[in-house]
C-alpha cells in the first residue's frame, strides 16, 4: 500500500492511497493508519501533497555508507552512530528547502531512507524488527555544515542544530508500507542536483541494516508509532568535493528511491 497525505481543495488534510484513481484524485483513508484505518470508496482532488507523517521524533544515523564514512575521513562506526533532528524541519514534496538566515552558505543535502515506525516498542530484537515497522519513505538530510561541525559554532560545532533548521527534513513523496518492500531493501537511492546526479548507491550498502537500526535504537529509547528513522546517506555529499558543492536559491533537489518514489524540492532564502 502506497499512503499520502495531503490538503483537499477544500482545505482539509486527509490521508488516502497513493495510488490515483485518475490524475490528481486519491481514494481517502479512514481512521489512524497506525491502529484502525479503511480505505473508503470516497475520492478527493489533491490540491497539494504534504509530507506523508508528522513524526513525534525523528533519529538520524550518521556514516552509515561505509564510503560516505571514507569521503568524510569518519571512522567505520561499531555500533549505530545517533543524532537527532526537530520535528518542526518537516516539509513535504514541492515545499521550499530554504537557507537560514543564521547561515546560508554551506548548507548540503543528504539523500536517504526513511524508516516509520508503525507500533511502540522497546528492546525490540533485531529478529522482530521488522514487526514494528509499518513503511518506508524518501528523506534528504538537508544540513547547514557550518554549524554541524565548525568550532566557531560550538566547541565541537552542533549536530543536532545544524540538521534542524526549518525545512530541513523533506519527506515524501508517500510512504510504501513494509509488506509491498518486505525484508531488507536492496533499493537503489539517487540524488539529482539540477538534473546532474550527485549520490547513486543502494540501500544494501549500508553498514548497519534496517532490523539492526531499530534493534539498536530501541535499547535506549522506547520508540513510538509515526517516529521517523533517517538511516544514512551515501557518498557524493556537496562539502567533501573538490570544489565544495552547497545549495544556492533556485536549485532543484532530488532524491530518488527505486520502488518507493521521487522526492522534489526547490531552494531558496529565508526571509527576515
Amino acid at each position: 500500500m502506497r499512503i499520502c497525505r495531503y490538503v483537499t481543495k477544500a482545505g482539509r488534510v486527509r490521508m488516502g492511497l497513493y495510488q490515483p484513481v485518475e490524475p490528481g484524485r486519491v481514494q481517502v483513508i479512514a481512521g489512524d493508519i497506525f491502529s484502525d484505518f479503511r480505505v473508503t470508496e470516497e475520492c478527493d482532488e489533491i490540491d497539494r501533497l504534504l509530507a506523508p507523517i508528522k513524526p513525534p521524533t525523528i533519529f538520524a544515523l550518521g556514516f552509515n555508507y561505509g564510503k560516505h564514512a571514507e569521503e568524510t575521513g569518519a571512522r567505520m562506526p561499531t555500533v549505530p552512530v545517533l543524532f537527532m533532528k526537530a520535528p518542526t524541519s518537516v516539509i513535504g514534496p514541492g515545499e521550499k528547502i530554504l537557507l537560514p538566515l543564521a547561515g546560508p552558505e554551506r548548507v548540503d543535502y543528504e539523500g536517504e531512507l526513511a524508516v516509520i515506525i508503525g507500533k511502540r516498542g522497546k528492546n525490540i530484537s533485531r529478529e522482530n524488527a521488522l514487526d514494528y515497522v509499518f513503511g518506508y519513505t524518501c528523506a534528504n538530510d538537508v544540513s547547514a555544515r557550518d554549524w554541524q561541525m565548525d568550532k566557531e559554532r560550538g566547541q565541537k560545532g552542533q549536530w543536532v542544530r545544524g540538521k534542524s533548521f526549518d525545512t530541513f527534513c523533506p519527506l515524501g513523496p508517500c510512504i510504501v508500507t513494509v509488506d509491498e518492500i518486505p525484508g531488507v531493501p536492496d533499493l537503489k537511492i539517487r540524488t539529482w542536483l539540477n538534473n546532474q546526479i550527485v549520490q547513486s548507491a543502494s540501500t544494501r550498502d549500508m553498514i548497519f541494516d534496517i532490523p539492526t537500526i531499530v534493534s539498536e535504537l530501541s535499547r535506549s529509547m522506547t520508540l513510538e508509532p509515526g517516529t521517523v528513522i533517517l538511516t544514512g546517506t551515501p557518498e557524493g555529499v556537496g562539502y567533501t568535493r573538490v570544489p565544495p558543492l552547497f545549495l544556492r536559491p533556485g536549485d532543484e533537489i532530488k532524491v530518488e528511491i527505486e520502488q518507493i518514489g521521487v522526492l522534489i524540492n526547490n531552494v531558496d532564502l529565508e526571509r527576515s
